[in-house]
């Protein structure tokens, strides 16, 4: 199968499960929220060291915003720690300050995990795809006010491409 086609074949439902998802984060801050996700990755498996990992999140975060409007927030890191290129997903209960927009604080935040060898083509892929349903303003609405693990990720597992 050529990368091509594997990409076409893709789904953000490979690369995200219910472990990955975060209804009732504790995080007040947009470092506790990165802190909070990051763990969870490691509890998943889906990294190897917390601090470097967080570390290249930071480093990206530095370079520009990540916060696209609408109570969302896209931070993103490429990094040798991570052992499968994954998203996580949080909720918080608060929203959040975050540098964003249109200047508003952000309520859920989709976190890439993105391995170093795979960074050109499936960090890319990704963005594409989560881009597409965050044009959806229904979907992020959807997403706003997911109150189950199962119902976020049905959401995200959506495929963009597909009419209803």
């Amino acid at each position: 199968m050529t990368a091509e086609k594997m990409m076409d074949d893709f789904s953000i439902g490979d690369v995200i499960t219910e472990e990955l998802i975060q209804l009732e984060m504790k995080a007040k801050t947009k470092k506790e929220a990165i802190q909070e996700l990051t763990r969870l990755l490691m509890a998943n498996g889906d990294i190897e060291d917390e601090e470097d990992f967080m570390a290249d999140v930071f480093e990206r975060e530095a370079e520009g915003m990540t916060g696209i409007g609408n109570s969302i927030a896209i931070p993103h890191g490429k990094s040798d720690s991570v052992i499968k290129t994954s998203l996580v997903v949080g909720k918080a209960a608060t929203p959040i300050e975050w540098e964003s927009l249109d200047e508003e604080p952000v309520r859920v935040i989709i976190l890439f995990a993105v391995k170093n060898t795979d960074a050109n083509t499936m960090h890319i892929k990704l963005l594409q795809k989560v881009a597409m349903l965050l044009a959806d303003e229904d979907f992020i609405e959807n997403m706003v006010n997911a109150q189950t693990k199962a119902e976020m990720l049905e959401l995200l597992s959506k495929d963009p491409m597909e009419e209803d």
